[in-house]
């Protein structure tokens, strides 16, 4: 393992940062002193033994003088006979609540971790408790899970830039600036206003691109940086899609040889592919209902989206797999769920259309997409990554945070905690993020599944903790074996 000496960061690399466009404001800007952030900490409504508070800062932060919002953060404060500073975790989703994270589950993190940081999270701009995005919830409802032809695919566009306009007029100006970006100079600062020289950063799926972003703008500013469940943000549309694609292709062949070899599996002895191609059959049919949601049809799309979702975690493969018997004995008249009564809903999604620029050109296109992965995913054969692509349908470009190969030069190389079969964030996606980081990323894997691995690996663990304490990065090539399922 390798202990990393900390130093400052040269001129030289923020005179490059500045002629690539990555500082986050105009030199004129940066040279005029800036106040340094509060936050009024107090104990939190939910739990009191945690602290919650807010963070006023600006909308546009090319604008820092302009409207203003206030962000939503939580804490839970270190032993003072232990404590070396604050750890800021920053969630996934996109759409994932920190402060949540912060008040119900900060157990996520070990005893030594909390014993030595303050563990800090905040709902990002424009979600939870931080100015959400908000849309007329019948325009949200409009949105198809897939698209059948071309006229469909028209009145998605249309209907599209229906909804940004709505989602604009009902949120404000911070509709337009809820992008990663934007986020990563709220993520700044934090670090300030937490009165931190230094960024000591967890961030967990979605959260990656916001920790990468940052390590790009601000690389002096990093003192260490997790990266879990890495999302790689230099992915075309097409590779985007095939890379989900296979891997959430690839989970669901895990959880069949898992139910191969385990009697835990109540499908245990039977031919599950075979049973899952029925339902399929069923879903495509429109016969097929859920026995956990007082018998609503079940789309094809939705299907996918709800096995996949239940591979994230080990400990809900059992579950899956009751699931699965129970959808067999499903009762085969779907019934009409009644639609919530409030007409405005949250839209935490905007932030990918922001961050994410995935054109497609017609139905064909669209079409072609569909062909091939269903060939990349006979049984998953709907990848989550479709409904990212027909709710950014439209989308005008060029977007704010566009997909582009990482640029970072930190002196302390950024910790990639990956899953070999992790159904979400694939296995390839931290590889080629590593690649991406040179020799200023440092790749763990994982051998196991699961959607992230800190709080399933004590190996992980103890490697991630290491380094966020120490500074010691994993040697080349560093694994943790796999952690059988548990029942």
């Amino acid at each position: 393992m390798l202990r990393v000496r900390k130093s400052a960061v040269g001129w030289a690399v923020a005179l490059a940062l500045t002629a690539a466009g990555l500082t986050p404001a105009s030199p004129a800007a940066a040279a005029r002193p800036q106040p340094v952030p509060t936050i009024d900490w107090r104990p939190c409504a939910a739990d009191t033994s945690a602290e919650c508070g807010t963070l006023s800062l600006p909308v546009d932060w090319d604008r820092p003088r302009g409207e203003r919002f206030d962000l939503s953060l939580a804490r839970r404060v270190a032993d003072p006979a232990t404590r070396e500073g604050a750890l800021v975790f920053g969630p996934g989703g996109p759409g994932d609540s920190g402060v949540d994270r912060v008040v119900n589950g900060s157990s996520r993190f070990s005893a030594d971790l909390r014993a030595r940081f303050d563990i800090v999270s905040f709902d990002p701009r424009g979600t939870g408790g931080s100015h959400p995005v908000v849309c007329a919830r019948d325009l949200l409802a409009r949105q198809p899970q897939l698209i059948a032809d071309q006229a469909r695919f028209d009145a998605v566009l249309a209907n599209n830039a229906l909804l940004r306009a709505d989602c604009r007029a009902r949120t404000g100006a911070l509709y337009d600036h809820v992008d990663t970006t934007s986020a990563a100079r709220d993520l700044d600062a934090v670090r300030a206003a937490l009165g931190e020289r230094q960024l000591t950063f967890h961030g967990s799926s979605y959260g990656t691109v916001l920790g990468q972003r940052y390590a790009e703008l601000y690389p002096g500013r990093v003192r260490a940086m997790v990266l879990e469940a890495a999302m790689d943000h230099s992915l075309g549309t097409r590779d985007f899609l095939d890379t989900q694609a296979v891997t959430a292709e690839g989970a669901f062949d895990e959880f069949l040889a898992w139910c191969a070899r385990s009697a835990d599996c109540v499908l245990h002895g039977r031919d599950v592919r075979a049973s899952w191609a029925g339902l399929h059959a069923r879903a495509e049919r429109g016969s097929l209902t859920d026995p956990d949601q007082a018998g609503a049809a079940l789309a094809p799309f939705e299907l996918s989206r709800l096995a996949h979702k239940k591979l994230y975690d080990t400990w809900r493969w059992p579950g899956l797999a009751e699931w699965l018997v129970r959808l067999e004995g499903a009762a085969t008249t779907p019934s009409v769920r009644p639609l919530a009564d409030q007409s405005v809903a949250p839209y935490p999604f905007a932030v990918f259309c922001q961050d994410w620029s995935l054109p497609v050109r017609d139905y064909s296109e669209y079409a072609g997409h569909l062909r091939r992965a269903a060939r990349l995913a006979p049984d998953l054969r709907y990848p989550p990554a479709l409904f990212a692509l027909v709710t950014c349908l439209g989308t005008p470009t060029p977007v704010a945070n566009p997909q582009h190969r990482l640029r970072v030069h930190t002196d302390v190389p950024l910790l990639i905690a990956a899953t070999v079969h992790d159904p979400a964030s694939g296995y390839g996606w931290a590889r080629n993020v590593a690649r991406q980081l040179g020799r200023h990323g440092a790749l763990l894997t994982y051998q196991g599944w699961g959607h992230g691995s800190y709080s399933s690996s004590p190996c992980v663990q103890r490697a991630v903790d290491s380094y966020l304490i120490d500074q010691v990065v994993p040697a080349r090539g560093a694994s943790c074996p796999a952690v059988e399922p548990a029942v």
